[in-house]
């Protein structure tokens, strides 16, 4: 099925900068889709002329490619396939299994007519000597799971007959997004393959790096903060909990850990911004899981917190659209994103349900207190409430939001 939904955004992107001289590095979590992309921009260049010998794919996870994780070795082989006459389009996928393949990529940046494409699932693929040897010279594609509207064109069992409106959002808050998660036909299947990504961004992303890692204090870790999504934490809270938990780890530890959760795209981290102040502010960001999916698998489905659930949903989702996102503080109340482009601001409070009256006068409140005239919105599962306006501030339904992207 994965192969099948073509991932148009991201696609797009790839159309946009094809024989643009940057190598286009496309980042995200572990079997997110990243090789299905490069296969489907291989698809689209052989649709408008380009042959199969002007094409040179290489998966570093296969076997019959493990003679070329020595970085010149690599660079020799391409070398020799590249095209006398023409453009030649290098894929690289799960570069950074190569020892020092940022020389191996710097050589092949400089060859004449070369469009260089590669993909890794750690942010640290741009950390260090490759991004000093690219300084300028490159473009990063965020790639993330299925949007609620990618999952939506899925036909998998477990939706079968269902509407969007009615059944698809809520199988979508329970399973998340993993392309491969739309094939299975029972929840089992499903808890059973999440745990195998979970697993295998431990050993290949994260142990591989970092052989010293307690694997089960990072695994408290990661379950304190998918239980705490959408909540302010610390890493003084982390540790003091693990400690509660009989699982010792000191503040440094927890920090590194939490770096290598961030680096290997498990959570993203959100800092605050002081709305009136116009500042970030330093202390107790919030964590958000980079699949529902992934969150409700760990935590055994006894986690069932809609709002913050939803909370979750909403910010991948204002992510993908390439907002900067931080989470408003506006005087003593809370704006749950802040949401900045080119364009400017946009304000969002993300509630379950405004059935109770004091309810929509707590989403409102920080919002009214705002004096500057973005936009200001309220995103909800409602029905009822839906396209109403208080001053100003917009009710969305949930389902509308995400699938205007």
């Amino acid at each position: 099925m994965e192969k099948y939904i073509v991932r148009t955004k991201y696609l797009e992107s790839l159309k946009e900068l094809q024989k643009k001289n940057l190598v286009k590095v496309i980042t995200g979590i572990r079997r997110s889709g990243k090789s299905v992309l490069m296969e489907q921009f291989q698809e689209y260049l052989k649709s408008i002329g380009v042959k199969q010998k002007q094409i040179i794919s290489l998966n570093f996870e296969k076997l019959e490619n493990e003679e070329l994780l020595d970085y010149k070795k690599l660079h020799d082989y391409v070398a020799a396939k590249l095209s006398k006459n023409g453009w030649t389009y290098v894929f690289l996928d799960e570069i950074q299994m190569v020892d020092n393949f940022q020389k191996a990529v710097g050589s092949l940046h400089t060859k004449k007519n070369v469009d260089l494409y590669i993909t890794g699932s750690n942010s640290y693929l741009l950390s260090g000597e490759l991004a000093t040897l690219l300084t300028g010279r490159y473009m990063q594609i965020r790639m993330q799971p299925f949007s609620f509207e990618e999952f939506t064109k899925t036909s998998s069992v477990l939706k079968k007959g269902k509407t969007v409106r009615e059944e698809f959002v809520l199988d979508y808050l329970r399973l998340g997004g993993f392309p491969q998660v739309v094939d299975f036909t029972t929840e089992k299947a499903v808890h059973d393959y999440l745990d195998d990504v979970l697993s295998a961004i431990i050993r290949k992303d994260i142990l591989s790096r970092e052989r010293s890692v307690n694997v089960g204090v990072l695994e408290s870790i990661t379950k304190f903060l998918f239980h705490n999504i959408g909540s302010e934490v610390s890493s003084v809270n982390i540790a003091n909990t693990l400690k509660s938990n009989k699982r010792e780890a000191s503040y440094n530890t927890v920090e590194k850990y939490l770096n290598y959760l961030k680096d290997s795209f498990v959570i993203y981290e959100v800092g605050r911004y002081d709305i009136k102040g116009k500042q970030h502010l330093k202390q107790n960001a919030k964590y958000y899981a980079v699949d529902i999916g992934l969150r409700n698998m760990l935590l055994a489905n006894k986690e069932t917190d809609i709002g913050h659930v939803l909370e979750n949903v909403i910010y991948l989702e204002l992510l993908r659209r390439g907002y900067k996102i931080s989470v408003g503080k506006v005087e003593s109340k809370e704006v749950d994103f802040v949401a900045e482009n080119e364009n400017g601001k946009e304000y969002y409070q993300v509630v379950a349900s405004l059935l109770d009256k004091k309810t929509l006068e707590r989403e409102l409140a920080p919002l009214n207190r705002i004096k500057d005239h973005f936009p200001k919105f309220i995103i909800t599962l409602d029905d009822y409430a839906a396209g109403a306006t208080y001053n100003g501030i917009r009710i969305i339904h949930a389902i509308d939001f995400l699938l205007q992207g």
